[in-house]
């Protein structure tokens, strides 16, 4: 199973005129980051204010030598894929009405609502009346965001990766694809096996010599423990 956890910077709130500076995106297969990524950033061809210059901190002066999203349409479409899962924080109320207004100027068909997994949405579900803001996921996860003084495409999309795989279980994403492998394994027969007690091995039992030396370091550890269980003259 493909997945692809991305986030999206932009130049304002309203996709009919604000437009994407940044696409940040990462790669996971069965739940596993590959280390396979895409980042771009991207002329907006318009102005922006100072407050959202503050959030991600991309100049109009920074931006302006950059492709514009015509130019990099086929190489963000190959990257996600027809079919892989897209997973952003926020994806259904921000990220995807700013992409899917970015192809419709671009005269490419709307990327379709079942391939958007929204983890804003499963962890107001999981956590319900608390902030779920990627900050305060990772401070909840105890991962590691102290290099996000602002917000950057590529970045949040890493943290967003460790967030997502602790939202659906934990951080043994190996161990979740092995479970998902074996559900998926519907034709094997597996037959029982059953032993008899004449045909077991028995094996004597091991002896184990303790040196005086070791009994004493034994009981002196003891009696060091306070209320210990163990009655020790």
């Amino acid at each position: 199973m493909r997945e692809i956890v991305f986030d999206t910077e932009t130049t304002g709130l309203f996709p009919d005129s604000d437009r994407i500076i940044d696409i940040g995106c990462i790669e996971l297969i069965n739940h596993v980051p590959t280390g396979r990524t895409y980042q771009c950033y991207i002329n907006p061809q318009r102005a922006m204010s100072e407050e959202v210059i503050a959030v991600h901190g991309l100049t109009e002066e920074f931006l302006s030598d950059k492709p514009k999203f015509e130019e990099i349409v086929d190489d963000f479409l190959n990257f996600i894929g027809e079919d892989s899962i897209l997973i952003a924080h926020n994806a259904i109320g921000f990220d995807m009405k700013f992409i899917n207004a970015e192809l419709a100027r671009c005269h490419r068909p709307a990327i379709a609502s079942e391939r958007i997994l929204d983890t804003l949405l499963m962890a107001r579900k999981m956590f319900p009346g608390s902030r779920v803001n990627l900050d305060e996921l990772c401070k909840r996860f105890h991962i590691d965001n102290s290099s996000r003084t602002k917000h950057g495409a590529l970045l949040d999309s890493e943290l967003l990766a460790e967030v997502y795989l602790e939202l659906i279980g934990g951080r043994e994403p190996e161990f979740l694809s092995e479970k998902t492998k074996e559900k998926e394994v519907t034709n094997v027969s597996v037959q029982p096996v059953h032993l008899k007690a004449e045909n077991l091995e028995y094996h004597k039992p091991r002896l184990f010599v303790v040196s005086a030396e070791e009994e004493k370091q034994h009981i002196d550890f003891i009696r060091k423990i306070k209320n210990n269980l163990w009655e020790i003259e």
